[in-house]
Formats: C-alpha cells, sequence, structure tokens
C-alpha cells in the first residue's frame, strides 16, 4: 500500500512538471557601429581651425544615451580607418610614439567591445597599429590579416560576446586590396586573404565551436564588389553577406556611403547591411530582438537604422578627460613652417594647369629628382590663404600619409596613364555647349549641383612634359606629348624616372596597370627609390628650409580646343562650387 502511495505521488509530481509552462523571455541587444572616423576624436577640426560637427566626443553622448535603455546589452564596435586623417591622430602615430596612443585611450573610456582594421589603418605601418591595438583593451579584429610566417590571423579573427544569456559571435575582416595602396614596408610580414573565402572558413569554427545565438560581421569594406589589380575582389562586404550564409548583421565601411537594408543569402535568410558612411556623423544603430523558451533562441528579428549624432552634445566627461591631449595637437598645429604668396585651392586643378597641383609637382620633382612628376588634387575642394603657412594648413595640400615613389616609366607608360585619368576626369566633348568633365548622372546636371563620377585623387596630371588634352577624341587618343619641359624631346620608348606617390606606385586608382599596362606584380620592380616617411614629412621640411614659397601654375599642360574648353570650364565651374572664381 505504502508502494502504492509513493509511485502515485511520484506520477503526480511528473505529472506536474511536465505540465508546467516553458520558461519565455525577451533580450533585445543594440549593436552601435562607427566607421572611418579618419582622426575626428574632437568636435573641432584641426585643419581648418574651426568647430566640426561628429567626432568621437559626440558619439560617446549617444552611446551614454542608449546605455540608459539598453544596460549592458549595448554592443559599440568600430570598423577601421581611425588612425589616419585629423593631426590629432598624426601626432600620436608619429610625433609622440611613447604615450599610450590617443585612439586606444578614448576607445579604452568610451567602453568599446570590439575594433576592426582599416586599410589606413595599415597605413601607419607596423610599429603604429601594433602599438595602438596594444593599448586598446579590447580585441582589435582581423580574420584576413594573415602572418606570412606562420599562416594564423595576425589579429584575433573573431570575438564571443555573451550578453543577458545570448552568445554574440563578431567576426572581423578587412579589403584584401591593401598591396595596391600601400608600400609593402608597412604590413612587412603579412597578406591580406580574399574575404569570401576567409568568412567560409571562419564562419565553420564559429558555427562547430561557438554556437552563438548571433553572428556578426564587420567588414571594412565597401559594398559595390569589383576585381582591381586583377586579383583582389574590393568591396565585397555584400557579396559575402550574400554568399555565405549564417550572418545575422554585416557591419560595413570603407567607402564612406552611407546604407542601411536587407539582402537575402543563398540559404534564403535576410541579412541587415549598414554602413555609417563617415567622420562620426551617424552611428550604425541595430536592434536585435531574440525570443527565448528555456534558454533556446526560438525568434529572432533584426532592425537597424542610420543614426544622426552630429547635433549630439559634446560629452563634458570625454572632453575633460582628454583635455590635455587636445592642447598638445593644437599646439603642433599651430608652429608656423613658412609663407606663401598666394592663395592656392584645388578648385582651378581640375580645368587646366593649376598652382595648387603643380606645388606639388614641384615639390616631389625636387625631393626625388626625377625627370617626370604624376599628382592629383587628394581632397576635392580645399585652399590654402596667402601669407603664413602653419603644420595645420600641410594636412589640406597633402590629405594622405603616402610615401613618394621614384619609378622607371617608358615614355609610352607614362602617355597611357594619362590617357587614363583624363578619361576618368572629362567628358568627350562633341560641341561647345556639352560638358567638359565627367560628372555623376550628367542628365541631371544644372538641376542640382554637380558631383564627379571619379574619385578626384586619381585626376593625375603631369609635370616635367608639356602636353595637351583634346577633349573632343574618344579615350586613348586625348593626350599629346610634345616635349620635355626643358625642350628636349620626348619619346615613347625611352624610360624616365617618375615622381608618384605609393599609393599610385602599389596601383592604386590602376592608372599603372590597367592604364599604362603593367603588370601588378612588376610594379615593385619599378621602383628605384623610396621615402622612409611619409611625403607630407618632406614638404613640411622643404617649406620650412625655403621659407617662403612663390605658388605658381607651371602651364605645362592645358586642354584643347580652347574656343570649347575655356567657355565649358566657367560653367563646370559653376556647377561644381556654385561661383565663379577660381
Amino acid at each position: 500500500m505504502k508502494t502504492v502511495r509513493l509511485i502515485s505521488l511520484f506520477i503526480s509530481l511528473f505529472g506536474g512538471v511536465m505540465l508546467l509552462p516553458a520558461q519565455e523571455r525577451e533580450v533585445k541587444l543594440n549593436i552601435l557601429q562607427t566607421s572611418d572616423i579618419h582622426g575626428n576624436y574632437y568636435p573641432y577640426d584641426f585643419i581648418r581651425r574651426r568647430e566640426a560637427a561628429g567626432g568621437l566626443a559626440r558619439v560617446h553622448t549617444f552611446v551614454q544615451q542608449r546605455r540608459e535603455i539598453y544596460k549592458d546589452n549595448v554592443i559599440l564596435l568600430d570598423n577601421g580607418d581611425l588612425l589616419q586623417g585629423q593631426p590629432a591622430a598624426y601626432y600620436y602615430n608619429y610625433i609622440d610614439t611613447v604615450a599610450p596612443h590617443l585612439a586606444a585611450e578614448m576607445m579604452n573610456f568610451m567602453g568599446y567591445s570590439a575594433g576592426n582594421m582599416g586599410n589606413h589603418d595599415v597605413e601607419t605601418g607596423n610599429a603604429v597599429f601594433n602599438r595602438w591595438a596594444g593599448d586598446c583593451r579590447f580585441p582589435v579584429l582581423g580574420a584576413n590579416v594573415v602572418d606570412v610566417a606562420t599562416g594564423k590571423p595576425h589579429f584575433k579573427p573573431y570575438e564571443v560576446l555573451e550578453r543577458d544569456g545570448v552568445k554574440i559571435a563578431i567576426l572581423g575582416m578587412i579589403t584584401p586590396a591593401i598591396p595596391m595602396w600601400l608600400s609593402e614596408n608597412l604590413w612587412a610580414g603579412l597578406r591580406f586573404d580574399d574575404m569570401e573565402e576567409t568568412a567560409r572558413q571562419w564562419m565553420r569554427i564559429i558555427r562547430e565551436k561557438e554556437k552563438p545565438d548571433v553572428i556578426v560581421g564587420i567588414f571594412h569594406a565597401g559594398q559595390n564588389a569589383r576585381l582591381v589589380g586583377g586579383k583582389y575582389q574590393e568591396d565585397a562586404s555584400v557579396e559575402v553577406a550574400c554568399k555565405v550564409p549564417g550572418f545575422d548583421v554585416v557591419l560595413m565601411g570603407h567607402d564612406h556611403g552611407k546604407e542601411c537594408k536587407k539582402v537575402q543569402n543563398v540559404a534564403g535568410d535576410s541579412v541587415l547591411v549598414i554602413d555609417p558612411a563617415a567622420h562620426g556623423l551617424v552611428v550604425s544603430d541595430v536592434e536585435v530582438t531574440l525570443k527565448l523558451r528555456d534558454g533556446k533562441v526560438i525568434d529572432k528579428k533584426v532592425e537597424g537604422a542610420l543614426s544622426d549624432v552630429k547635433d549630439c552634445d559634446v560629452s563634458e566627461a570625454f572632453m575633460e578627460r582628454f583635455t590635455s591631449e587636445y592642447k598638445t595637437v593644437d599646439d603642433f598645429v599651430s608652429k608656423k613652417i613658412g609663407v606663401f604668396t598666394e592663395t592656392i585651392s584645388t578648385r582651378s586643378a581640375y580645368f587646366g594647369s593649376s598652382a595648387f597641383v603643380d606645388l606639388v609637382h614641384e615639390l616631389q620633382l625636387a625631393i626625388s629628382g626625377a625627370d617626370i612628376s604624376l599628382a592629383a588634387p587628394l581632397s576635392y575642394d580645399t585652399e590654402i590663404r596667402e601669407g603664413d603657412v602653419f603644420v595645420s594648413d600641410m594636412f589640406n595640400l597633402y590629405k594622405y600619409e603616402n610615401m613618394l615613389y621614384t619609378m622607371r616609366l617608358t615614355g609610352r607608360e607614362i602617355h597611357d596613364a594619362l590617357e587614363m585619368s583624363y578619361s576618368l576626369w572629362t567628358n568627350r566633348m562633341q560641341s561647345p555647349d556639352d560638358l567638359l568633365l565627367l560628372f555623376r548622372d550628367a542628365s541631371r546636371v544644372g538641376t542640382k549641383k554637380a558631383s564627379f563620377e571619379n574619385p578626384s585623387f586619381n585626376f593625375d596630371s603631369a609635370a616635367g612634359i608639356v602636353y595637351e588634352v583634346d577633349v573632343t577624341k574618344p579615350e586613348g587618343e586625348k593626350v599629346t606629348i610634345f616635349r620635355m619641359a626643358d625642350g628636349r624631346p620626348f619619346e615613347m620608348d625611352k624610360t624616365y624616372t617618375v615622381a608618384v606617390n605609393s599609393y599610385r606606385g602599389n596601383g592604386g586608382g590602376e592608372l599603372l596597370t590597367k592604364g599604362a599596362g603593367i603588370p601588378q606584380e612588376e610594379l615593385k620592380k619599378r621602383i628605384s627609390s623610396s621615402t622612409d616617411k611619409d611625403l607630407r614629412y618632406y614638404l613640411m621640411r622643404y617649406i620650412e628650409r625655403k621659407k617662403v614659397i612663390e605658388p605658381r601654375a607651371l602651364n605645362q599642360w592645358k586642354f584643347v580646343p580652347e574656343a570649347w574648353t575655356i567657355p565649358a570650364s566657367k560653367r563646370d565651374f559653376e556647377r561644381l562650387f556654385g561661383e565663379n572664381k577660381k
């Protein structure tokens, strides 16, 4: 009888447990992404010496507001290109190399969960980016940045976080096209693997080993995939999101283009892809809502938005913490290095020989001793005023930390590189009323402010030779080179020494590969010398020695027929800049 009662009690209890409702709960995560900050840490532009929108000081305010709502479920991530752009980055990259890196200290203060490598971070060189990563109290990711000696990732390939019982895996990758843009000495001992192949490899490992509830890709690459240099799949973020199943969110960067949309992968699942553009004006703002039953995810909802932070108040706590570093940078950029007798602007550089680009040409020729210089307006619209010139102005004169190469190129290769440059730059005029410049969506030019079809940093002109560009001719037939600037004949079959920046010399913009027809793997063999520091450093030293610079247009090239191009230049100038003064 006693046994029967015990059995009955057991059945009763067991049945009661079975009848209990399953335990369900909801977890909300807020994933915030910054990307392409480019040294905009403070709410101040140290180059133009004025207040600036965006920046980490405002992002911090936005993040703190979100932490009040989501508490510890805010996940703050950065997607690279943090270490180049503003003098605040430059100073702690190259001037003060002993103190903890300012960017790392700021990110630690803001509570980043992970960072990712960008191409301009690699551009600072091994010593700088490894020092910065070592100063960060969170992992810097880079699954496809591989040590050649070991075959293993140089940085942590992925990070796993746990929030409120939910497991989140974050896989970081960078565009593999680094060798096309940067001197090998900056990334010695590393290679940059294809993003899709790398994602497949690590997705399998992450799923089998970590079994996460959410998988995030953070890729320093844009969304419009294309093959560059004949071997590198550039801007492949969306392609990876679609072709490699498993990602819930792909955070993009690199191309400075705002985007927030959902795509369908090959398994039929939806993937959010989102890009906040640049300079800390916008934050990628992703909310992931998960329903869990007895600890297992039974439903997942992912929504994204681009949240504007440029109108956020500047974080007082941030500014108080980094006041002394602000003063240090301000003192650095305030140093006078010389005098310019004329105001120079990139605006005139699109219409012919200009004092701005020709100053860069003259300095490149003086520094390198080369026969010919190739250079482009690296900043779309900037100027340096006549009078005293300061360190801050050097970031206007030369935007990037490129090295200066001297390369051996034939006359034919120089000609063909210029042909490609001007095909990126100019429209083919078939009447005097046509556009001179190649604008994006030319059918709408005149109804809104115009913009170039291609980036101006690939609009190379030359110095050291005298030539014309006939804009009525088709691509490949526009450029006629008459002679060297000193009167000697220019010969197509002769080899010349040519001063170019390292971006161009490594294949950037494909003017030397696709344009001049030099195989990507041969470019390195053509380099006869390279500076050991960035070109801006040498430009600065040159100006300090000369003390007074008299900028002038060399007038070694022009657009023809002038009866068409001069009036067209005036019209296109107004379309670009809204005023007719150069």
